[in-house]
């Protein structure tokens, strides 16, 4: 009986002291639990901070609409215009309402006409991921480009102007074929081989002046764009045609009634006053005198010369001088004449236009764009008509024994002197250095 009761008293013992371990057992796991888990729920926290982080690290190698977006990206879409694209057919491929097109081309023509896009030109579109539109970007020209950005309630259009580094340089070689051909052997730049031959244009003949190992030695400027890492190629400083030891040599230079031009080491300006020929790549077609008349049949004489050539093809102004007629002129279609001096004056008929914003009494340099080859007035075909004047009386263009240029003198002819002794020392050092 006694024996029983201790065991019983024993069982029970060991009963509870096995309740009140596990009790504490599963307590203190419970707490390990709750604690890892609430470590874990500052891991996950930790996770997607770096998750953060890293998405946003990669989303600022993207481009964004708005800086009020940075935490959004999106895609980028190249559109390579073709041709018969205008900018409403492309804009009319994305998720974008006529009303929002018209209003972005509204704000793009306050900056550029989009007439001037062109074939293989590139246009790129930010769009979210609903494909709706919300940035636009493309070049204006080489250093200019428009970012117009697309929001619901507006369209805002940036002019940004693209930074560029200024370089000088200089190359020099033997012509074995052509002045082109051979510069372009040599690395020199289309552009500038185009600056070259017109700039010798005046002195030489290049089918028959130019001889084997003749010398070519230049200087130029360019830019190159730091956005794009294109080339602006602008003015040669210095140029020299070495031909059997005899040397055409000019230099650049700001004259003191603000033309940049062209003269040898004497001062003496590389231009003629008026040229013969006033646009590239013409074949002549009729000459100066008399003439059976091909629209009225009968001999007249023609005071000028014809120039046959493609519609459309620039037209370039003989000399520097002022335009003092403009417009519709009877037999001669759309017509200009301009005075160079008190003596000479040039005149060009049947054109097809006028360059946009020449008017009477505008100021234009020898060489630059005044118009271009049409048929209008009394003609049989796109040409233009070529006159020079001397003296109010028409005289034959390809006859004309040219008055020479401007000649520098006293102050200005010491200052040029100076500036080409500045111009050939860099040309040297670009050389060999």
């Amino acid at each position: 009986m006694i024996l029983s009761l201790k065991i019983l008293i024993f069982s029970t013992l060991i009963i509870v002291g096995y309740y009140f371990f596990y009790s504490e057992y599963i307590k203190l796991n419970n707490y390990e639990f709750t604690e890892n888990k609430g470590n874990q729920l500052f891991d996950d926290v930790n996770i997607n901070i770096k998750n953060f982080e890293t998405t946003k690290q990669k989303d600022n190698k993207k481009n964004y609409a708005n800086t009020h977006e940075t935490d959004v990206s999106y895609d980028k879409i190249e559109i390579i215009v073709s041709k018969g694209d205008t900018f409403l057919s492309i804009l009319k491929e994305f998720n974008i309402s006529e009303k929002k097109s018209f209003e972005i081309i509204s704000e793009i023509e306050k900056l550029f006409d989009l007439r001037k896009l062109k074939v293989k030109n590139k246009i790129f579109f930010y769009v979210n991921t609903k494909n709706s539109i919300k940035k636009i970007e493309f070049n204006k020209n080489i250093n200019e480009k428009l970012i117009v950005s697309v929001n619901s309630n507006s369209v805002e259009i940036e002019n940004k102007i693209l930074k560029k580094t200024s370089y000088q340089t200089s190359k020099d070689f033997n012509i074995n074929n052509s002045l082109y051909s051979d510069g372009l052997k040599n690395n020199l730049p289309p552009d500038i081989l185009i600056k070259l031959i017109r700039l010798f244009s005046f002195d030489l003949d290049f089918q028959r002046d130019i001889k084997k190992n003749t010398l070519v030695s230049v200087s130029y400027e360019f830019d190159q764009i730091n956005d794009n890492d294109k080339l602006e190629y602008k003015d040669i400083l210095y140029a020299l045609i070495s031909i059997n030891g005899n040397k055409l040599e000019y230099f650049k230079f700001l004259t003191n009634d603000g033309f940049i031009d062209y003269f040898n080491k004497d001062g003496k300006n590389v231009k003629k006053s008026i040229l013969k020929t006033p646009l590239d790549g013409a074949r002549l077609s009729s000459n100066f005198g008399m003439r059976k008349h091909p629209i009225l049949g009968y001999n007249k004489m023609h005071k000028g010369v014809d120039f046959a050539a493609p519609t459309g093809t620039p037209i370039y102004a003989g000399g520097n001088g002022v335009i003092e007629y403009i417009g519709n002129n009877g037999g001669y279609g759309k017509y200009i004449r301009i005075r160079h001096n008190n003596e000479y004056k040039t005149a060009y008929g049947h054109m097809s236009g006028f360059k946009k914003g020449l008017s009477k009494g505008a100021r234009v340099n020898q060489g630059e764009i005044i118009g271009y080859v049409g048929s209008t007035g009394r003609s049989t075909g796109p040409h233009l008509h070529y006159e020079i004047i001397f003296q109010n009386k028409q005289i034959n263009p390809l006859k004309l024994k040219l008055p020479s240029g401007k000649v520098l003198k006293g102050d200005e002819l010491s200052k040029f002197q100076r500036e080409a002794k500045r111009i050939y020392a860099d040309h040297l050092n670009q050389l060999y250095e």
